[in-house]
Order: C-alpha cells, then structure tokens, then sequence
C-alpha cells in the first residue's frame, strides 16, 4: 500500500525496488527543501485567521509573531516592505485575517507563513487589498492636490472612458446634452468590469494623453466613468495600474464611479470626483438656463453701466457748455497773456538782481586783485627789505660799538691786573734758565742763573 509520504514526495521506497538504502539517503537541508517545495506548491498563498501572540519587532523593520486559535498554533514572519503597507498597527491579542505563503524556515525547520497582508477579522481580502494600495499610494504623492489639475468650466468637447453599453454614458449623455447641447461628446469604449478591464482603461488614457497634439477635435476633459455595483465589480478603477495612468495623465481627469457612497482609488487621484456619473456630467458642464440667466444679467449690468457713463459724459459736456470759459473761450487766452506778463515781469526782476549780485561780486574781486598784483606786492615786499635793512644795519652798528666797549674794558681789566702793572709800582719777576716763574727762594740752588724782570728791563744772575 501506497503511503501518504510516499505519494507527496513521489519517490519509492528502497525495500520496494531494491535499492540499496543508503542511496536514497537525504540530508536534512535536502528534506527541507523538499517540505518547503512541497508546502509552496501545494498549498501556496491561503488566507488565515487568529489571534496574535508573541509578537516581536525588530530594528530592522520585520515583525515576527504567533497566529493561534484554542487548538493550534502557526510562525509567521511580516518583512519589512509588507510591514509598512499596513493601515494599523498589531499588537498582541488582536484578532486579524493574514494573507501570505506556507514555507519552511529551514534553519529551525518550522513551517511558517510569509504574511504579506493583514486585516481586521471580518474586513474582507478585496476591501483590505483596497486599502493597502491606498496607504501605499497616498505615501507616494498620488492623492496630493497640489498635483491636481483645474476643470475647465466652459468645456466645449468631452471624452467619456466608459463600457459603451452602460447605463452610465446613458444618464451622463441626456445629462450632457440636456444642460449643454452645443458641447461635443466623445466616446472611447473600455470594459468596466472583469478581467482585463484595469488594464483597457490604462490604455485608453494612455492613448488619449497624445489626442490634442494629433490634429484632432481638442479634448477639455475626460471622465471616467461606470455605474454602481459590487466591490468586485467596480476593482478595475482600485488597481495599481489605472491609479498610476490617471496619476501621469496630462488633462484634466474626472472620476464617476458607482454611487454616491463608493469610493475607489480612481477617485482619490483623478483631479475631481464625482459622487455619480449624472453629477459628473452636471459638474464638467454649466446649465444653459443658468447660463442664459448669467448672460442676461450680465447684459442688463452692462446696459447699464453703459447708459450711466453716457449720462456722466452727457452732464459733463452740459456743465462745460454752460460754463462761461466754453461761452468765452478768449478768458482763457487773457488768462493766460496775464500769467506770461507776470512770468516774465518777475523773470526780468530775477535777471536785474542776480546782474547787480554779480557787478558787486566782480568789483569785490577786481579789489583783491588790485590789493594781490604783483607790482603792489613787490613795492610792499621792498619796503619790508629798507626797514629790516635799516634796523639790521642799526643792530650792526650798536652791537659793534657795544663790543668796542668791552674789550677796551677788558683791555683795562687785563692791564691793572696783568704783571706789567705790578712791575711799575717797584716789583720784579724772577725766572730761571728755563723761563720758568721762581716764586720760592728755595727754589732757587747755588750757580742756577736767574733772569730778573723789571719794568725797563731784564737782569742776569747768578745763585751763590
């Protein structure tokens, strides 16, 4: 009989072929694998519900926690990249819906879940999808209204991206034509629904990004649209694809999908959304019973705008035809004569005084340059030199005469004091051979000659 692990790893056993055992022997790294490929091929990405136990979060981002319920228990290991599309945080004890892959970790060799969503128990797997790509979306700037074109108010083509059968297009064309029936319609046909469908309407704005450089009827605005139904139904306007298509579209974008409380992520992007494809088509369009009410008021407002300012250039030209200057024009000539001949009285004025300023400016100069001329400076400057001339001269003479006077008076002083004087009244001076003064008798030594000075001559001696 055929055994169950027999059948999953689908090789025979030895003792069944005779083969020897030891052939067919795995390592524990080989049988791993083999569970592993066996767990991912067979049963592969599943939904799992429980409750949360043991959860541990690391530095680098992944979480790792414990799935139970009251009769089991599973691993399961959310990776950094799926951890930060998640729209709440986990925590122990939670009860949640886990969307991921059976696998082996084989370093421990436990089989384990690779989540790759989590959810609220009872959100279902669409509505959770919807909200993930959501978050992730957000995050990138999708939803930013800075990036978020104007809708022209005054369209005068429209293009509908739409299932031609739908009764979407017909609610919006009896719109469109009911509020604005001079403004053209386009129609570009894409399924709304069903497989392929998010990938046609990418597609059609792909296509329709490069209308109005073809030489085609200008497109203002494009909306996409379909009526209600379930989540399901409406996916195609949730995928990743159409979000991104809308996101690079180069036209003013309008998003009608479903009724008034679905919400898609087309709508999140688009550059308006509309809460039905009716209200889409009362928005992109003015009304032309209020558009003819508007253009009404605005031609009676200018009507009379236009009849006052008549009436205020009627008065005014009445005042100035009434007014005595239009009656007699020449006062304002006469005016004008008397202005010019008070003008040019003062100008005359102006003329005399700024003439007599500058005569007495010039005499002013032509007195210092008569005072600075070079031949008054000159005589000047010579009888400055006869003066100090004379006073140098005087100081000469008085200086000379006062040195006269001092040395006479100090030849005097010299005389009376000098040895010639003294030899007059009787005195002599006694030298020796040498000439030298002998003032001491013991200076003087048996057989030196002395010279003796008297005032009528000299006398030779000599010491005994």
């Amino acid at each position: 009989m055929k055994t169950v692990m027999d059948d999953l790893f689908d090789f025979p056993s030895p003792e069944k072929n005779g083969i020897n055992k030891d052939d067919k022997i795995l390592s524990v790294s080989q049988l791993t694998r083999k569970i592993r490929n066996l767990l991912e091929q067979r049963i592969g990405e599943i939904w799992v519900e429980g409750e949360i136990s043991n959860l541990r979060k690391q530095a680098s981002g992944h979480q790792y926690f414990t799935l139970k319920d009251a009769d089991a228990q599973i691993s399961c290991a959310l990776f950094r990249n799926n951890a930060r599309e998640l729209t709440f945080p986990i925590e122990d004890g939670q009860k949640v819906q886990i969307f991921g892959k059976v696998s082996v970790y084989g370093a421990r060799g436990n089989y384990q879940i690779i989540v790759e969503l989590v959810q609220d128990r009872g959100i279902g797997a669409l509505q959770a999808k919807f909200e993930a790509l959501k978050g992730k979306l957000n995050a990138q700037g999708l939803f930013d209204t800075a990036n978020k074109k104007t809708i022209p108010p005054f369209p005068h083509t429209v293009c509908l991206v739409t299932s031609p059968t739908g009764a979407a297009l017909r609610d919006m064309l009896n719109v469109l034509g009911r509020r604005a029936p001079w403004v053209k319609v386009l129609v570009y046909p894409v399924r709304v629904q069903g497989k392929g469908a998010a990938e046609e309407i990418a597609a059609a704005l792909q296509y329709l990004a490069s209308w109005n450089s073809q030489s085609k009827p200008v497109i203002n605005t494009v909306v996409i649209t379909r009526g209600g139904g379930s989540l399901e139904d409406m996916w195609p306007f949730n995928e990743e694809i159409v979000a991104r298509a809308i996101s690079e579209f180069n036209l003013p974008l309008v998003s009608a999908i479903g009724h008034e409380i679905d919400f898609t992520i087309s709508d999140f992007v688009a550059d308006l959304r509309a809460p039905t494809p009716s209200a889409a088509a009362e928005l992109i369009v003015p009304e032309a019973t209020d558009l003819r009410n508007r253009l009404e008021k605005m031609s009676v407002a200018l009507q009379n705008r236009a009849l006052n300012a008549i009436e205020r250039q009627a008065d005014c030209l009445d005042y100035l035809s009434h007014s005595a200057l239009f009656q007699e024009p020449r006062r304002l000539f006469s005016d004008l004569e008397q202005e010019i001949d008070r003008t040019a009285g003062q100008l005359s004025i102006s003329f005399k005084n700024l003439i007599n300023e500058n005569e007495d400016l010039i005499i002013e100069l032509r007195h210092q340059l008569t005072r600075r001329h070079p031949v008054n400076r000159l005589e000047s400057v010579s009888g400055e030199f006869s003066v100090l001339a004379n006073r140098l001269a005087n100081a000469g003479q008085v200086a000379c005469q006062s040195l006269s006077e001092r040395c006479a008076s100090a030849a005097a002083a010299l005389k009376n004091l000098g040895p010639g004087s003294v030899l007059t009244r009787g005195y002599s001076i006694t030298l020796n051979a040498k000439g030298e003064l002998i003032d001491s008798a013991k200076s003087a030594k048996p057989g030196d000659r002395l010279i003796s000075k008297f005032v009528d001559g000299d006398v030779r001696s000599t010491v005994d």
